[in-house]
């Protein structure tokens, strides 16, 4: 059956349904294929439908998850890796909303990541998305590069030559993708340095390392102050590596293996002599990947069994505040906040009950939860800078979901997602205040308003 016979139909052939798939690799090489055994584990049951957000969007089977596996299957069997197929395959969010969502338990995450993997080996893309791809992971993993950014992007956000770009609408026209970069820019504030050791307030009850991130280093740096700060408060010695780099994440997800390998070995090594148990996260897409590192350098003799134990320790900062429990007192912080999942926090890390634990232990705080949650905000990584459109769609659905809660503060932990539904808000014409998970508790454990808040 050829690709487009399926397409938009929801039928699938008899045979696909939950039977092994037989080898035939034509689209793909040997190296980390789709395993057919996890393929043969979907029954295409359709429970992962609702829950896709390009299935939301469009409506068509190859658009979903059960539609992918397909294509999947008939890659495998003797279909060639076309266009059109990889047009299908680049669509995914790669959000794994299907994967919690599904009753036969199919690893949807490791058959799409195998899959990208082979689709960056085995196809050529055309030379203005190649060119688009090379830029965009020229920038993004490289912290000093994002750091050049932020005086010239502060100068234009000053000048009043950003307000008039906007009112323009020719970047929009010219270059869709610049003119995403333009308008999910955060404004450019103070960028605090930390100091490579933070001491534990109190008795000391744990030594942890904290990644300082790409993008939430360069752009959000005041979350990475925060985590530092609720970690010490209590109870942690926080040690900041500065050799650290990029963990790989965006590489991995969009299948440049041998980059994302090098990424978590460097990752690896930076943290090697740090002494610490936990290695804290706070942005869901770089936690996911670094938790995956066993599995990435799988095949690595150096490094194997130190990626195993590496990511062992990983934690997401409210995963490791729920473990440790709280010593420190909460102060009253009289809001009422829309709790936003960002998607490889509750997808892929299983990690929902957590910070909405630690959110709501805070005195006088009331959470409100967002309606159609499973459904991604449209940033998932540099999804929206190399789809704008639909990645826009997906943005104002969920800004107005936002909105409808009447929450005052918006509450996620992911640096992705913040900047992508600020930016929908905007062109909505909505208000709400955003905030990391961590800042808010930050605010509640050193007594500050909700006007400090949302105004540092």
């Amino acid at each position: 059956m050829s690709v487009d016979a399926t397409h938009g139909t929801g039928d699938v052939p008899a045979s696909s349904k939950g039977e092994p798939v037989s080898l035939g690799m034509p689209a793909f090489d040997a190296h980390r294929p789709p395993d057919p055994e996890l393929i043969s584990d979907c029954v295409h049951c359709g429970f992962c439908l609702p829950t896709c957000p390009t299935y939301a969007l469009w409506g068509e089977e190859m658009d979903s998850p059960r539609g992918r596996i397909q294509l999947m299957s008939q890659g495998l069997t003797g279909e060639p890796l076309s266009d059109s197929m990889v047009e299908h395959f680049d669509r995914c969010l790669g959000c794994m909303a299907c994967v919690p969502a599904c009753p036969s338990g199919v690893q949807y995450d490791k058959l799409i990541e195998a899959t990208r993997a082979q689709v960056e080996r085995n196809h050529t893309r055309s030379p203005t998305d190649r060119a688009l791809r090379e830029a965009i992971f020229a920038l993004f993993p490289y912290r000093r590069r994002l750091q050049l950014l932020r005086g010239p992007l502060a100068a234009y956000q000053r000048t009043g030559l950003q307000k008039l770009v906007r009112r323009s609408g020719l970047l929009q026209r010219l270059a869709p993708t610049l003119a995403t970069m333009e308008d999910i820019a955060p404004p450019i504030g103070r960028s605090p340095v930390l100091p490579e050791r933070v001491g534990a307030r109190g008795p000391k009850r744990m030594t942890v390392g904290m990644l300082t991130g790409c993008v939430q280093g360069a752009f959000f740096p005041g979350v990475n102050a925060a985590t530092a700060r609720v970690l010490a408060m209590e109870g942690c010695e926080v040690v900041i590596p500065r050799k650290q780099g990029c963990c790989g994440a965006l590489s991995v997800h969009n299948g440049r293996e041998p980059e994302a390998k090098s990424f978590a070995r460097k990752l690896i090594d930076a943290f090697a002599d740090a002494g610490v148990e936990r290695v804290v996260v706070n942005a869901a897409g770089c936690g996911s990947s670094m938790k995956e590192y066993a599995e990435l350098l799988a095949d690595d003799p150096a490094y194997a069994d130190r990626a195993a134990t590496f990511a062992g320790k990983v934690r997401d900062v409210s995963e490791l505040l729920a473990e440790l429990g709280p010593v420190a007192p909460r102060h009253p912080l009289p809001v009422t906040i829309a709790y936003h999942d960002a998607c490889h926090l509750s997808n892929a890390q299983g990690i929902r009950t957590q910070p909405r634990a630690l959110l709501s232990a805070i005195p006088d705080l009331e959470l409100k939860e967002i309606a159609e949650a499973e459904l991604c905000c449209g940033s998932a990584g540099i999804y929206n800078l190399l789809n704008p459109g639909p990645a826009a769609e997906l943005g104002d659905r969920k800004a107005a979901n936002v909105l409808a809660t009447g929450a005052e503060l918006l509450v996620t932990a992911n640096p992705g997602c913040l900047m992508q539904v600020a930016a929908a808000l905007r062109r909505t014409g909505g208000h709400i205040a955003l905030a990391h998970t961590v800042e808010v508790l930050d605010a509640s454990l050193r007594g500050h308003s909700i006007e400090e808040l949302t105004t540092q």
